[in-house]
């Protein structure tokens, strides 16, 4: 999985830190310092709002905050209730 992030960001920091929490591995991709993945965050979420997460078959949650990164883990059944 991708997690695109901007440096500084809150919510990004609180989703690397709930992913390390739950022992996730992800690719993080500062936005901010690599325009090209800046363009490919905007066109895999239309929008242009950190962070951004793309898991592996492609499926997108943008501009969330751990209770919602959360709350997509667990309907997508990656963590259990």
């Amino acid at each position: 999985m991708k997690l695109y992030i901007k440096e500084g960001c809150p919510w990004c920091e609180e989703a690397e830190a709930w992913l390390e929490e739950h022992n996730f591995t992800y690719e993080r991709i500062d936005v901010l310092s690599d325009p090209v993945a800046y363009a490919e965050m905007k066109r895999i979420s239309n929008q242009t709002k950190a962070p951004t997460l793309e898991l592996d078959d492609g499926q997108v949650l943008a501009d969330f905050d751990a209770d919602e990164l959360e709350d997509f883990f667990r309907h997508k059944g990656l963590i259990e209730d």
